[in-house]
């Protein structure tokens, strides 16, 4: 899809304002090829859930949370349904001092705010406040903590083709034994390869792809018992203490949460 939020001659451009922000709201989902841009991108939406995609990993990104996109970072999203969203872009030279690889945040209050104000700028120039609200928005970005809604892939094509299995289908129940014959490679070799090459180990890895796909699931509409059987756990209850651990709540309460 080659409908962009703003001009991408604008998001390559070094004569705009340190920040251009913008929202958008359709009745349809909405789905953008693999791109990339010389501005910073942060990237909220207010309703359902935006999955997001790069060559190193693969993010959700909840209404309560943004990610964060350094510039020329290529990347693809698609939302969970209609789409209402919004995106702050922020100039090069701007980056330097905030994160150098994506990662979601939770949105403050006052990110929030500072994003809706900035949302309705006609364009231009900044005036004197609009600019101390993009250095809170550029302040925020820096200093809030890392959520972990972030599914790392591995480099090992190896290891690529096992995850992305995984992430296509996380409630298979093969084991780590099946999952090394299937790619071809040493159980003991696959184990410690893939937290060297994710952070995470293998079992650590399918559990976050298989909460991921929960929340998915949820936006979908679907119960909390559904949930739990489809993706293989053993009772309901099992899966809603793995879901609170995760996430700090509920499946029932996890998308009836504001803002903070």
């Amino acid at each position: 899809m080659r409908d962009f939020l703003i001009d991408p001659l604008r998001l390559d451009s070094t004569a705009e304002p340190v920040i251009l922000a913008t929202r958008r709201q359709q009745g349809e989902m909405r789905r953008t090829d693999r791109h990339g841009h010389a501005r910073g991108q942060l990237l909220g939406t207010m309703q359902g859930l935006i999955a997001l995609g790069t060559d190193d990993g693969r993010w959700l990104i909840p209404p309560i949370n943004a990610i964060w996109l350094p510039p020329h970072v290529e990347h693809e999203f698609v939302s969970h349904g209609a789409f209402h969203g919004w995106s702050v872009y922020v100039a090069e030279a701007a980056c330097l001092a905030l994160p150098d690889r994506p990662r979601v945040i939770r949105l403050s209050g006052l990110l929030n705010e500072a994003v809706a104000r900035a949302a309705n700028w006609p364009g231009g120039s900044l005036t004197p406040a609009q600019e101390r609200i993009a250095g809170v928005i550029l302040d925020e970005i820096a200093a809030t903590p890392e959520e972990a809604f972030e599914l790392p892939m591995p480099t090992d094509p190896r290891l690529q083709k096992i995850a992305r299995s995984l992430a296509d289908d996380p409630a298979t129940r093969q084991h780590m034994a099946d999952w090394a014959a299937f790619a071809g490679i040493a159980p003991r070799t696959l184990s410690r390869r893939f937290v060297l090459e994710t952070g995470l180990t293998f079992s650590a890895w399918r559990q976050r792809a298989l909460l991921l796909r929960s929340l998915e699931m949820l936006a979908a509409g679907n119960s909390v018992t559904t949930i739990a059987f489809d993706l293989g756990y053993e009772t309901v209850s099992a899966f809603i203490e793995l879901f609170r651990g995760h996430f700090g709540t509920t499946p029932a309460r996890y998308f009836k949460r504001g803002h903070t």
